[in-house]
């Protein structure tokens, strides 16, 4: 698969700015993900540290290059250093127009419509871009922020994937939701 480029401009708007991740971003992800909320809907069940952010910079990279990925950090769009969180593209499929989305939010960031810019933002570029034909996004029945961002940008809640993906050493079902040009919103 063709490698993946950033957007060039990168994607911003008057809430958010998407750029790729840092080095100096590693001290804020791994305070985001000591959040009680990040920890209860993240796939980590141990503390992150340090070492697994670089280890994951070092990964998403990897991925990018193979086509796979592309993980942008959300950043403050008068400051570029200030990361709210992150939004991704995963599972890129260019041969088959598709591709799944993903995000999260430090906890200062939310409740302000940080993440449902960003998605929208990463929408609108992947179907004009990318040549999608379509989004899926995946999230945990008890999450129902991240429901609330699929919902506000467009998605349709298409099921219920039953014991979908292994999770804090068990297995989790995931509300699926799909997106196709024209109905973002």
């Amino acid at each position: 698969m063709a490698e993946l480029r950033f957007p060039v401009p990168p994607l911003a708007g008057d809430v958010v700015l998407l750029r790729p991740w840092r080095e100096a971003d590693v001290p804020g992800m791994v305070s985001a993900f000591s959040d009680p909320v990040m920890r209860r809907f993240s796939w980590r069940t141990t503390p992150y540290t340090e070492t697994d952010a670089r280890e994951w910079l070092a990964e998403q990279e990897q991925a990018r290059v193979r086509g796979e990925e592309l993980n942008f950090a959300l950043a403050g769009p008068h400051d570029q250093d200030l990361v709210l969180g992150a939004v991704s593209l995963q599972e890129v499929r260019l041969d088959q127009g598709c591709a799944a989305v993903g995000y999260w939010l430090a906890p200062e960031a939310r409740g302000q419509g940080a993440a449902a810019h960003a998605v929208r933002l990463l929408a609108r570029w992947a179907f004009a871009g990318l040549g999608l034909a379509r989004l899926e996004l995946t999230c945990g029945p008890d999450n129902e922020a991240s429901q609330h961002v699929a919902e506000r940008c467009g998605f349709s809640r298409e099921g219920l994937l039953r014991s979908h993906v292994p999770f804090q050493g068990a297995r989790r079902d995931s509300v699926i939701y799909g997106l196709l040009p024209g109905e973002l919103r």
